[in-house]
């Protein structure tokens, strides 16, 4: 069992002890997700990155990763399988040749 297989079973019988499961349906999984990175986001509105708190910033994530880890319980997903494969696409999109060092979108690499 790896990390984030470890860290779903943990979140899984803490939703399960609660009998909260039937509040996580996948709809209401990604609007937490949203929701949370949107507080992670509000960490940081009108202020530089480094005066951000971050005890809060590692709640923010943790909520976002928690809310993940359960989406991906819901479609039977392999968390590193999909983080790897698009790393794979990504690698495609943007070859390092034409992407190192600039922020541009695949579509506008030369």
């Amino acid at each position: 069992m790896n990390n984030w297989q470890s860290l779903q079973q943990k979140l899984i019988e803490f939703r399960n002890d609660r009998d909260w499961e039937q509040f996580h349906n996948p709809k209401d999984l990604a609007l937490a997700i949203s929701i949370e990175a949107s507080e992670l986001n509000e960490l940081f509105l009108w202020k530089k990155p480094e005066e951000a708190d971050v005890e809060k910033v590692k709640e923010e994530l943790a909520d976002i990763f928690a809310y993940a880890l359960l989406l991906a319980e819901k479609y039977n997903l392999d968390v590193d399988e999909i983080v790897l494969n698009k790393i794979s696409k990504n690698a495609e999109k943007y070859p390092v040749d034409k992407s190192k060092g600039t922020s541009k979108k695949y579509n506008e690499l030369g």
